[in-house]
């Protein structure tokens, strides 16, 4: 098994909210996160964010997650790349969600 992640999720509403939460972060959308840790991060998604299966090596057994890649054009060597389950809310600083096909 090649993807893993600390953390899975399985039960339905958990799912929901991660897939709930990748509906919110549109490729190319500028965004402000507010991370579950008290932190927050600022950049631009640099591809639609999808809930995948992963394996929670620690428990043995497989559940969801997604990844995000964030970037900042004004600095073309930074990115971040995080988890889905780590983030507590999203604020939009443009207007992009709604206008992928």
């Amino acid at each position: 098994m090649g993807r893993s992640a600390k953390h899975v999720y399985s039960a339905p509403a958990d799912v929901q909210a991660l897939q709930a939460l990748a509906s919110e972060l549109p490729a190319n959308g500028h965004v402000r996160l507010r991370l579950k840790d008290g932190g927050a991060c600022e950049g631009v998604v640099a591809e639609r964010a999808t809930v995948q299966v992963y394996f929670d090596p620690t428990e043995q057994h497989q559940g969801i997650n997604g990844e995000l890649r964030l970037e900042r054009p004004d600095q073309p060597d930074w990115h971040r790349w995080m988890w889905l389950d780590e983030i507590a809310s999203v604020e939009h600083l443009d207007s992009t969600l709604g206008s992928e096909n």
